[in-house]
């Protein structure tokens, strides 16, 4: 599960988005929620979530003078402010979406489904594989294990995660490994070796391959790429 908090000083939007998240069966949980940015502060250094639901106008701090004391997570920005100037402050704080309020909850759910990565479907075997897999990519992983999980047969699985993903579940693994890296280059500035080792891969040749079938390039190429739209590697 992706660990979760909710910072707003409204009662009701805590309320709302944490029952859509509940109600859709999304693959987080909610570890608390803050209604001032002092608390909220306090609670992501405590509790270290993986995502952030962050309201901009708090009591005591607001949204912006948190992000700028937290790292290692992601954040959502909902906000009843709806301008260009607060979505290039966000933007430039590296805030992965911003939502306004009154909550959309077609809006919420793409926010939600671009800040986990993940692809969600109809089917919750599918989902627990994809669930598995996101929490587990280090690992070898065996279709014996996926089958467990799911009390599914290996070759009925193999046949509905290739029907909903379109792809095998291989294929998906060595996506998410792949991806994976790419944020611990960017984000924590590791090595090519030490990304594909993090990420699993014993050796830098089959990082290198799967790197260049996902991405359509060599690692070398992607981030010279990113360097020269403006991005550090």
């Amino acid at each position: 599960m992706i660990r979760s908090v909710i910072c707003d000083d409204e009662a009701a939007t805590v309320n709302i988005i944490r029952y859509y998240i509940e109600s859709k069966n999304f693959p987080l949980e909610i570890i608390g929620t803050a209604e001032n940015g002092r608390d909220a502060l306090a609670l992501i250094q405590k509790t270290k979530p993986n995502l952030v639901f962050m309201d901009i106008h708090m009591p005591y701090m607001d949204g912006f003078q948190v992000i700028q004391s937290i790292e290692n997570c992601k954040v959502i920005i909902v906000t009843a402010y709806d301008s260009f100037e607060y979505a290039q402050k966000a933007l430039r704080a590296g805030v992965c979406d911003i939502i306004a309020k009154p909550i959309d909850f077609e809006q919420l759910e793409q926010a939600i489904y671009r800040a986990i990565g993940w692809r969600v479907t109809p089917n919750e075997s599918v989902n627990a594989i994809i669930e598995f897999i996101n929490s587990h990519y280090k690992e070898k992983i065996e279709l014996a294990q996926l089958a467990q999980l799911t009390f599914s047969t290996q070759s009925y699985i193999t046949r509905l995660f290739k029907k909903h993903m379109n792809m095998t579940i291989i294929s998906y693994v060595h996506m998410v490994r792949v991806e994976k890296s790419i944020e611990l280059v960017e984000s924590k500035k590791m090595s090519l070796q030490e990304a594909s080792e993090e990420v699993g891969y014993g050796n830098l040749k089959n990082y290198y391959k799967y790197f260049k079938l996902y991405k359509g390039q060599t690692p070398a190429a992607y981030f010279r790429e990113l360097n020269n739209k403006g991005f550090e590697k």
